[in-house]
């Protein structure tokens, strides 16, 4: 697992724009007012050949500032608990405030290693006036400007120096890892009970009871698997909670770390956006996929055309995610549990299938004879062969002219004939278009 790097500091210091600049992309919003980013960010970083992930701890709603500082010494402690290392962020341009020093005190305290980040420090006038923040208490200070970039280099060369050693390689096997993930009370601990049969797992009607991820082995039909029970992710809107904001960045590494992700649903609440985002998260992240509708045992008025009523429902608000196997399971009751691990299981195999290039060539002169490539420019668009470079997961590259012009909905029609084809039910598939 990649150790953790996080940013905390009073309001507009400029958090968010550092975290922009160290993960590369403009991912959190950046605004001159208190209290833009109010959710908690993270992602993922690297430098010198170290790979960590990046916490944005901004967020801080300064009505009163009794409870900004509550707020701040709550993230603080909490960064203090998941982090290899901190930045703390102050601002050049405002000098030292009281929030910075309540911020300091309390960071001085522990082991962790700190880095005292003045920001804002674009010109040399203002990397000399930055000398006043050593009377934080702290030995060193690393003006930056998280605008143009200035500084950030010699930052990260010293944040990776205090990342913890990288974990050799274990000599245990390694099994397939099976995610379950989901929002809070769905049973994803239940599920995990029910297969393991035992109490590895504290089950309770509390939502959010599983903060950490854990992980069991279990052996299923001769096969060793190690499956993942993470904390129930809620909508955006309801983490309030800091540590729940930690509990989404562990259970995203989950799925970082998985081969299935199975998104557990409960059949009586239905489908929403934080499952569809789930969905796109273990997608991009190239996951095999599996739904699993939990609580079946307590659905009303099952007929025999109610599970397909779901499929059509649940592909309704995921039109290009149809490969997606559903299962319906009741976790309680141990009704077809074990169709989870069968389910997962040949997901894990559809990832490993690989087409040999005269099939996938074949299969592109039948497809192009079924339907013809557009004309584009005044020039016919030609696929002139077309290779599978990887398994597991499958990526496949196809050589052509202009492949800029290819449209989209072409893409589509060629990966759904693949799947039709070839199957790769629960994989996402890579398509790479390059000229030849």
């Amino acid at each position: 697992m990649n150790p953790t790097v996080s940013i905390v500091g009073r309001p507009n210091v400029g958090k968010s724009t550092l975290f922009n600049r160290l993960i590369g992309r403009r991912k959190a919003i950046v605004h001159d007012e208190y209290g833009v980013t109010r959710d908690r960010h993270y992602g993922e970083s690297f430098w010198n050949g170290r790979n960590f992930t990046v916490v944005d701890t901004g967020g801080y709603l300064p009505n009163e500032e009794d409870v900004i500082t509550a707020g701040i010494r709550e993230q603080v402690h909490l960064a203090m608990d998941e982090s290899d290392v901190i930045l703390f962020v102050v601002d050049t341009e405002s000098g030292i405030s009281s929030l910075d020093q309540s911020v300091a005190n309390m960071l001085r305290k522990q082991e962790k290693p700190v880095f005292l980040v003045v920001n804002k420090a674009d010109n040399e006038q203002k990397t000399m006036e930055a000398v006043e923040f050593y009377s934080l208490g702290f030995d060193e200070i690393y003006p930056v400007s998280a605008i143009s970039g200035t500084g950030t280099g010699d930052l990260l060369d010293k944040v990776v120096e205090k990342l913890p050693p990288e974990e050799p390689e274990s000599n245990e096997p390694k099994y397939p890892k099976i995610a379950f993930v989901g929002r809070p009370n769905v049973g994803k601990s239940s599920l995990m009970n029910s297969l393991l049969k035992s109490d590895r797992c504290l089950v309770t009607d509390i939502p959010g009871t599983t903060r950490d991820s854990i992980n069991s082995h279990l052996e299923y039909e001769g096969k060793n698997y190690i499956i993942v029970d993470t904390a129930g992710l809620r909508k955006k809107a309801k983490v309030k909670e800091n540590i729940e904001f930690y509990s989404t960045v562990r259970t995203n590494r989950a799925i970082k770390e998985a081969d299935v992700v199975v998104l557990m649903l409960d059949a009586n609440q239905g489908f929403d956006d934080q499952d569809k985002r789930i969905l796109r998260e273990a997608e991009n992240f190239n996951k095999g996929i599996v739904i699993a509708l939990n609580k079946w045992d307590i659905v009303p008025e099952k007929d025999t055309n109610l599970l397909k009523e779901f499929h059509t429902y649940i592909y309704s608000k995921v039109p290009t995610m149809k490969y997606v196997p559903i299962i319906s399971i009741s976790a309680l009751t141990g009704q077809r549990i074990e169709k989870v691990i069968s389910t997962a299981e040949k997901v894990i195999q559809e990832r490993k299938k690989e087409i040999s290039t005269p099939q996938l060539n074949n299969f592109i002169e039948a497809l192009l004879k079924e339907r013809a490539l557009p004309v584009k420019r005044g020039r016919k668009l030609k696929i002139q062969y077309a290779v599978q470079v990887k398994s597991n997961p499958p990526v496949f590259k196809f050589f052509m002219n202009n492949p800029q012009e290819l449209p989209p909905n072409y893409r589509r029609f060629i990966e759904s004939k693949l799947r039709e084809e070839y199957g790769f039910e629960g994989v996402p598939i890579t398509m790479v278009f390059r000229q030849k």
